[in-house]
Formats: structure tokens, sequence, C-alpha cells
């Protein structure tokens, strides 16, 4: 059996979600029936080294073999790192990912990818100029439920998609916080659109993608209309409550995506229901990593038949589009196929038309690229 493909991870930030994606990498691939890649931590940058050491001995075991950083800079450049991946605050990602490319390596940023579409053009161009692969890590597009939901959506076993509705909010108590917390502050993109806990508006939008946009019907058509609105909050002027409206309209598909985001309410559930010309789809919270999914089948003759899907693996998630990141790396590809840098930027394309339309404008300063 040919040896696995090992690829050695610099890790940028010490904070909670570089921490789920870090634990992951270190979980036995073989568990989820992988066996042609390995990953390995090499080398942890945080703002000092006391918190890289700290984070290895907390997090990765202590293994004493990753390199504890007190800069940046220094994970970018070091030879023994293959990939790079972004963890920082999504204000940050712009910036973070720009000089990981010019150094030469192979980025995942977490989502959003960018605060807009012009600074992801940059990072796309940055990222063709130096020869080296990007990627959004939309975790939720490369987990085991999600390929399976798209398979049966595709199938035609429950016929075109009609309507799709997906919500993912959280209560923050946001009278009861600081209004320098992350998700209250404008100057740290705060808000239910592009932060809500790293951000809430790329899960709806994801099953909108997944589900309408990348459906054969669709003949890959972006919506052919936006439609957005924003219920600000007076603390500081961020979204409390967005909703937008995708609208695919071509000959073969006619479908609508109903979405929704929350910073002062609890999730849903079921968190997703893509509704079709003969069933349902009902896809359980947290949306974001749903374990669970129902089908349903609608009879003509007025029966419902049910059937219910769960899913169990090691670890949290987030090492599946590592696997993804890997392949492609070792494959010379410089994007994925399953979340190309084309569907990154429909992402943001739909974000920059759903603040236009919600009058919401981020600090000068916080957007690099305009």
């Amino acid at each position: 059996m040919a040896t696995p493909f090992q690829l050695r991870w610099g890790i940028i930030s010490t904070g909670k979600i570089a921490a789920c994606f870090v634990k992951d990498l270190l979980v036995d691939p073989k568990t989820r029936d992988v066996r042609d890649i390995v990953h390995k931590v090499s080398a942890i940058g945080s703002r000092s080294v006391e918190n890289a050491r700290k984070f290895i001995d907390t997090v990765a075991g202590g293994d004493t073999s990753i390199k504890a950083y007190g800069t940046y800079e220094e994970v970018y450049f070091d030879k023994d790192v293959d990939a790079i991946y972004i963890g920082t605050p999504h204000t940050f990602h712009y910036t973070n990912s720009l000089a990981a490319l010019k150094a030469g390596k192979n980025v995942l940023c977490e989502k959003p990818v960018t605060c807009n579409s012009s600074e992801l053009r940059s990072l796309i161009a940055t990222a063709k100029e130096h020869g080296v692969f990007f990627m959004e890590a939309l975790w939720t597009r490369f987990q085991p439920l999600t390929l399976e939901v798209k398979k049966i959506a595709e199938s035609g076993v429950l016929g075109a998609p009609v309507v799709l509705h997906a919500d993912l909010s959280g209560d923050f108590d946001i009278d009861n916080i600081p209004k320098t917390h992350r998700i209250l502050d404008p100057a740290l993109g705060g808000g239910a659109l592009l932060d809500l806990g790293v951000c809430s508006g790329p899960y709806p939008l994801v099953w909108a993608i997944v589900a309408l946009y990348e459906n054969p019907r669709n003949k890959l058509n972006p919506p052919s209309s936006i439609t957005g609105a924003m219920l600000k909050t007076t603390l500081t002027d961020v979204d409390r409550n967005t909703s937008f409206t995708l609208t695919f309209s071509s000959a073969d598909l006619a479908a609508q995506a109903i979405l929704s985001c929350s910073i002062n309410l609890n999730a849903p559930q079921p968190g997703v229901t893509i509704r079709f010309e003969r069933g349902t789809i009902a896809i359980a919270a947290p949306i974001y990593c749903p374990k669970e999914f129902t089908i349903q089948h609608f009879g003509t003759d007025g029966t419902i038949k049910e059937e219910r899907k769960e899913f169990e693996y090691v670890g949290g998630g987030w090492h599946f589009q590592a696997d993804e990141v890997a392949r492609c790396v070792r494959d010379g590809e410089k994007e994925s196929t399953l979340w190309g840098h084309s569907k990154s930027l429909l992402e943001m394309e739909i974000f920059d038309e759903v603040r236009r339309q919600g009058e919401y404008k981020f600090p000068g300063g916080v957007e690099k690229v305009l």
C-alpha cells in the first residue's frame, strides 16, 4: 500500500476555532476511512510565544515537535509548513491570507473569507500569481451529511427543489454584554450576517448553494434576484436580524431560498427545510454541523413515507475540509471542485448586496480593498 501523503500545517491564531480545527487534525484519518492522506501540525503562530506554547500544551497534546511562534510571519516562512490555516477574526482574514499567499503557502481561510468581494478577488489573484492553493474554510460543504443530502436532492426521486428555508441564530444577550464584544463591534465586522460566532450568513447560504445553485437543473446560473432586509440594534448599529431571499429563475429551475440569521434568538429546529415537488428534506440544527436529517416522500395517493438518516464520526467535523485541502495540494490543484473560488465569490457578492440593501457600512479602514 502506498505511503499516505502528509500535509504539514501552520496554524494562525490560538482561539476557539483554531483549537477545534487542530483537534480534528490530530484525529486518526482511518477513523473516517481516509487512508491516502495524513495531517501534521508543524507550527503555531500567536501574539506571543507563551500563547503558542500554551495552545500546544492544551490543544495539541504537548507535542514538542510543533514549533511555537510569537508572530504570524514566522509561520508563513517556515520551510516545514506546506499549508496555512487562518482562524483569526474575519476582519483580519484579508491581510493574514495575503501575507501567507505572498510567502508561497497554500491557504485555508476561515469563513467569511473576507469582508467583501473586492478583497476576495484580490486574494484569488494573488493565489494565482504565486501558484498556490486557496480555499475558504466552509467546513459544512465537506461533511458526509451534506454530501448525502446533495446526492438525494439531485437524484430526482423528490422532483425539483422549489423552496428552501434556512436559519442560523444565537442569543448573545446583546443588552447585557459590552459594546466592544465582537458580535456588537462594527470595527470587527459584528452583527448577524458576517459574525454570529464566526459568521451566520455563510451557513444558511451554503445550503442554498448546495441545493439550488449546484443543482444540475440550474446549470450554475446565479440568482436572478437578491432581496435583503436588516434590523439593526441601536446599541452599535450592527445588524441584529437579517433575512435575504434568493430567487433562481430559469427554464429548468424555478426556486427560492429564504435565509435568515439573528443574534438575539435561539436556533430553530429543524434548521434547514428543502421542499421539493414530491417531498421534503428537513435537516436538524445546528446547520453548520448537522448529524441527522429526515426525508418525506409524498405519494400520489396522499401517503407520506418518512425515513431518517444519522451520521457519526470521530471528531468535530472540521477534518473533512482539511482532507480536501491535502488531496488538492497533493494533486497540484489550486482550488477545490466542491468549494472553489467562484462559489466563495458568489457568497461574498450576495453579502455585499444584502449589506447594501440594509445600508450596513463598515467603519473606515475595515475593508482593505473596495
